[in-house]
């Protein structure tokens, strides 16, 4: 399948608290897409909104506390877990513990004789790759983002993992107090597509009827 360079005559709608999964085929425009509404890539046409109003510069808005996107592929550094998790972030106590726990690196992480300390060397070449994708989604979380944005989050999971990430995640953004994120997921898996909101499947850069 061709490779697709541009979207077109898509509209995405996020509430606080919604669950939008954008799917479709290799090269059908998702991560394009993503990347166009977080401002990682320029625009042509077309306009973004938060709380209505419009957004100028995308790519300096679209950060914690309002966002945080977790690419395909992590970029991590070689430091320590902690580091890569926090990034000089300052937290409360149980913040980091809670992050952990919503991104389900929990159990890794006590298999870990070093801890939060273990030194995950370039690139986390030290993890597997659902290990990686998993520390990836825990620096996220632990910004408490208004609006978690995600790309292929769960490819390197288990069966197991993955539909426990999911449920997290979704308990995460529907909880009945608090301000719940909203999420905005690109994914072609079965327990992503079954807690959407919203489903935009996407074909050569335009959206397709479900």
């Amino acid at each position: 399948e061709k490779a697709v360079h541009g979207v077109e005559n898509v509209s995405v709608q996020g509430a606080q608290g919604s669950f939008t999964v954008i799917t479709g085929r290799i090269g059908a425009g998702k991560t394009t897409l993503l990347r166009a509404l977080l401002g990682l890539l320029p625009k042509q046409a077309g306009e973004v909104c938060w709380n209505g109003q419009p957004v100028t510069a995308p790519a300096d808005f679209f950060t914690p506390p309002y966002s945080a996107y977790t690419p395909h592929a992590p970029q991590l550094m070689s430091a320590s877990l902690q580091d890569n998790l926090l990034l000089g972030l300052p937290v409360q106590d149980g913040e980091l513990e809670r992050a952990l726990q919503q991104a389900v690196l929990e159990s890794d992480l006590a298999a870990m004789p070093g801890g939060l300390a273990t030194v995950i060397g370039p690139k986390g070449v030290r993890l597997s790759g659902g290990q990686a994708q998993r520390t990836a989604a825990a620096r996220m979380l632990v910004r408490q983002p208004e609006l978690i944005v995600v790309d292929d989050l769960s490819s390197a999971l288990d069966v197991n993992t993955e539909q426990t990430l999911w449920d997290r995640l979704f308990t995460l953004t529907a909880q009945g107090n608090g301000h719940p994120p909203a999420c905005l997921v690109v994914s072609h898996r079965r327990p992503a597509l079954r807690r959407a909101d919203q489903i935009i499947l996407l074909k050569e850069g335009r959206v397709e009827a479900i």
